[in-house]
């Protein structure tokens, strides 16, 4: 097959990539060979399970492997061309189920701290069982799709809690989609085709990364920093690159935690207008923030941004409603869309989200999740530092830190050690553009709080140096 030099300078990781990679292109593994196990690889080159499953992975991400569950790696049958070569940059063709798989798969494990979501009894269950009574005396007409747009009474409880937050538009400019994740897509396929360039937070959300990977774009990161963007990096970027849209999550956003100031807004609106593009404004974790802050809509007023929201993540992520607000224009063709691929959103789940919205302790209800988030920011930012983490910002509000350890260069081999404890971690290269290696862990503070997630911690970074 190949041989591998532990002396060599090359990380053993990437020698592993590129001997596959020249036995594929040479003819030497044919399309739908299977690759040597993990397991058996591992043994048989005298290196670490955790290189070979990374160095898999990345050939998957490459387009070389396809993985199939329960049966190994094959190589993929189609060719791959030499711009996706593996080099640091390079535009991947994206395999379409490696980056959902790598998020769900591991939901069965016992500790869940690299998650996205709210433990269920963080959640409006009293407020949703209620919804689901009421609603079971007034049935949903089985016989139809419902609206196109989503049903009509939500989107004007959608109108009316935009305007609380200065965002001024009609129940006609609001889309329900199924989750954020169908609206961000929807919105991608509509601004972006293969091959524009668009600007994305760096690092970002890994679910959009992915599709927009999928459409062709070429994605170009725009720095974060505890305070909002480097904005010498975005503006020079933005007249470098022309770009078609700017994808980002000013708020509490995932990995990072971080929320973007007042000043650093007004100038993405500035920059927008100059140069042309259109901003796409993620605000997800808009409830579980205890400010009212303005966001990126409210300065633009939907001109040139389109906002994206969700309730996920505060009533119940397996409802999947979520929603987009735009221009007129734009909300009309992300219509025809929704039409196009799906027909309609489920009306079913639409009233059971009204139901739990109105209900009045619904608010109360915000307030103590975010109190709840508040506190649990407080205990594992301390367990983090006292364990030697430098944290990237300190948000103390909601769901994620995010965290790196001197003693971690490739926080995905961390990861993979973490399974076989049964818990799931979030390894920082499944939120860059580039998918290289990270020693950044995202942190959700809902799930961080077991000792047993501490205990695995402590023996594999040891304990926090003095001085």
């Amino acid at each position: 097959m190949f041989t591998l030099d532990p002396q060599d300078a090359t990380p053993l990781v990437t020698q592993i990539v590129e001997g596959f990679r020249g036995l594929i292109e040479s003819g030497a593994l044919r399309p739908g060979a299977k690759a040597p196990s993990i397991r058996q690889f591992a043994h048989a080159h005298g290196v670490s399970v955790y290189t070979v499953v990374d160095a898999y992975d990345r050939l998957v991400a490459l387009g070389y492997f396809v993985s199939r569950p329960h049966s190994g790696f094959f190589v993929r049958r189609r060719e791959v061309t030499a711009s996706v070569a593996g080099r640091a940059g390079a535009d991947y063709h994206f395999d379409s189920m490696w980056y959902l798989r790598r998020v769900f798969e591991n939901r069965n494990l016992d500790l869940k701290p690299g998650c996205g979501w709210l433990p269920g009894d963080w959640l409006f269950e009293e407020g949703l069982r209620r919804s689901l009574r009421s609603l079971a005396s007034d049935p949903v007409d089985l016989g139809g799709y419902g609206e196109p747009k989503g049903l009509l009474p939500l989107r004007l409880l959608v109108r009316d809690m935009l305007a609380e937050q200065e965002i001024a538009l009609n129940a006609e400019q609001v889309l329900l989609t199924n989750g954020s994740s169908q609206a961000m897509d929807m919105v991608a396929r509509r601004l972006v085709q293969p091959g524009d360039t668009v600007l994305v937070d760096e690092p970002g959300y890994p679910n959009l990364l992915f599709s927009l990977r999928f459409l062709g774009a070429r994605l170009v990161g725009v720095p974060r920093t505890p305070n909002g963007y480097d904005l010498a990096a975005l503006e020079d970027l933005a007249r470098m690159h022309a770009p078609k849209v700017f994808f980002t999550q000013p708020r509490l956003q995932s990995p990072t935690g971080s929320v973007v100031s007042l000043a650093h807004l007004h100038r993405v609106v500035q920059l927008a207008e100059r140069h042309q593009f259109t901003v796409v404004e993620n605000d997800i974790y808009a409830d579980l923030d205890p400010e009212p802050r303005p966001s990126l809509a409210s300065l633009d007023q939907l001109q040139r941004v389109v906002y994206i929201s969700s309730f996920s993540k505060t009533v119940s992520p397996n409802l999947r409603v979520g929603y987009v607000a735009a221009h007129p224009d734009v909300l009309e063709d992300l219509a025809q869309l929704k039409m196009i691929s799906g027909l309609t959103s489920s009306e079913f789940a639409e009233r059971l989200t009204y139901g739990a919205l109105i209900d009045g302790r619904w608010r109360k209800h915000l307030r103590g999740l975010r109190e709840r988030l508040a506190r649990a920011q407080q205990v594992v930012a301390e367990k983090l530092e006292a364990h030697g983490f430098e944290l990237f910002c300190e948000p103390k509000a909601g769901m994620f830190l995010w965290a790196r350890h001197p003693r971690v260069d490739n926080a995905t081999e961390l990861a993979y050690q973490a399974t076989e404890h049964d818990i799931l971690l979030g390894p920082g290269h499944l939120f860059t553009t580039d998918l290289q290696p990270s020693p950044w862990i995202r942190f959700n503070v809902a799930f961080s709080e077991d000792e047993r997630l501490w205990r695995f911690l402590q023996g594999r970074c040891g304990p926090k140096r003095a001085g």
